[in-house]
């Protein structure tokens, strides 16, 4: 059994629908929206991670210059 992309929740396959339904949330997906889902939330992480580590430089470089 896998993770809910969405709630964390557990998937259950559901052989009628062909697609892992959530058992807390409801969501109703294939394998294939699974993993994009996934995919997609790892870019945004690595997007938002990127730009807090360049406001993080920008703010010591501004900080370094005050002094």
């Amino acid at each position: 059994m896998s993770a809910c992309p969405e709630c964390g929740g557990n998937l259950k396959f559901d052989p009628k629908q062909k697609r892992h339904v959530c058992q807390s949330c409801g969501l109703a997906v294939t394998r294939e929206e699974i993993d994009e889902i996934r995919s997609k939330n790892t870019s945004l992480n690595t997007n938002t991670e990127d730009e807090k580590e360049r406001r993080r430089k920008d703010y010591l470089k501004w900080w370094s210059t005050k002094k």
